[in-house]
């Protein structure tokens, strides 16, 4: 059986080092796209934005620095409290965003538990993804 794995949490749009605001924002991680995790940002106006990212990028983030062009994901502390920054770089701006380590290590958890890492490829259905590639161009 394959759950979808979600998780809705606030991080923290920092906008100046003396100004941040909340944004609401939903993982989501679906068994049948094993490598990937989708967050959608829910910004000012009802605009959503999404993003997806590698499953491993976000778990090795609590960890490391790790991470290159789009984007880049490390561990810290902030206010006595584990965090997780995720930086995102686009033609269209760039934005820090703050997340909660111990709410984002939950999430990876889960989604380990659904599909153990290393075992991904057997919740890929390759011939699927070819087709519907192909049947894009």
């Amino acid at each position: 059986m394959n759950t979808t794995v979600s998780s809705e949490l606030h991080l923290r749009h920092i906008v100046t080092s003396e100004a941040s605001r909340r944004v609401r924002t939903r993982l989501q991680y679906d068994p049948t796209d094993p490598y990937a995790v989708r967050a959608t940002f829910h910004a000012e106006a009802e605009e959503t934005i999404e993003w997806v990212f590698a499953r491993d990028l976000l778990a090795e983030g609590l960890h490391r620095l790790t991470g290159i062009g789009d984007v880049s994901v490390w561990p810290s502390r902030s206010h006595g409290q584990g965090v997780m920054y995720v930086a995102l770089r686009s033609p269209d701006g760039e934005a820090l965003l703050e997340a909660p380590a111990r709410a984002l290590e939950s999430f990876i958890k889960r989604t380990h538990a659904a599909v153990p890492p290393g075992t991904e490829h057997h919740h890929f259905d390759l011939d699927q993804e070819l087709s519907h590639i192909l049947a894009e161009s």
